[in-house]
């Protein structure tokens, strides 16, 4: 048996975000999006956002065309359910979203609305489109997740990613005990885990050592990181990067 490989989501959002500061058609994310398949992305992520603050409709059209799996990341409403219908992506993450927010705060609150979600996934899974559900690593929100019928969870990274940005090692420490049991309760609840928001090269790393890990998307630093080092060698540390860390 080979050794155990996480696959990577590369997300083009802010790709988008760059191009939309000022209009136009540069820097394009199906481009963005090329170079990464090119450079050992297993695949590209992307959110289409109500306000298309950053991709935009004929961005996912292209982005599916390509030929590595999309993951559209989408609010859990009617139009969002019609358009990934139509365009049928390889998965479907469903996550919250607030007009007023930067990016992604937290969690899906698959608790309290369990039943609002309950018909989408159906949907979704009935047309053959995989889906996750972006939640918090918590032990509550992945029964919840299991009741509502998805196959796959990402747990949101970002509480833990945050801690180590401000150099606070006890609280670091602490939101990663609750990812490890939370990855721990996937494999016993019968969920894909799959994780994301905030990663670097260092906390990918880390995070990837946790066997039932399966895929990492990450985005925003990959983006930045590429300012200084251009996308395909950023992408490429971090393939590196989670390399090392499945054999920690």
């Amino acid at each position: 048996m080979g050794a155990r490989k996480i696959r990577l989501g590369v997300n083009v959002d802010h790709v988008a975000t760059l191009r939309n500061a000022r209009g136009g058609g540069v820097p394009d994310p199906v481009r963005a999006a090329t170079m990464a398949i090119g450079a050992g992305a297993d695949g590209i992520t992307a959110h289409l956002r109500e306000d298309r603050r950053h991709i935009v409709d004929e961005d996912m059209r292209a982005l599916r065309e390509l030929p590595a799996p999309l993951n559209f990341e989408m609010a859990a409403t009617e139009q969002m359910l019609d358009i990934a219908l139509r365009i049928k992506p390889h998965a479907c993450c469903l996550v919250p979203e607030k007009r007023t927010e930067r990016t992604t705060e937290g969690g899906l609150d698959v608790i309290g609305g369990k039943k609002h979600l309950i018909p989408f996934v159906d949907e979704l899974l009935r047309e053959g489109v995989r889906v996750s559900l972006f939640v918090e690593p918590s032990i509550e929100a992945l029964e919840a997740s299991a009741e509502i019928r998805a196959p796959v969870v990402e747990l949101h990274t970002g509480a833990w990613c945050h801690a180590l940005a401000l150099g606070e090692p006890d609280r670091a420490q602490a939101e990663f005990s609750r990812l490890r049991a939370a990855a721990d309760a996937c494999e016993k609840l019968g969920l894909e885990c799959h994780a994301g928001h905030g990663l670097d090269f260092d906390s990918a790393r880390t995070i990837a050592a946790l066997p039932q890990i399966v895929e990492l998307n990450i985005g925003h630093f990959l983006v930045g990181e590429a300012v200084f080092v251009g996308l395909e060698a950023s992408v490429k540390q971090m393939v590196a990067a989670i390399a090392e860390g499945v054999r920690a």
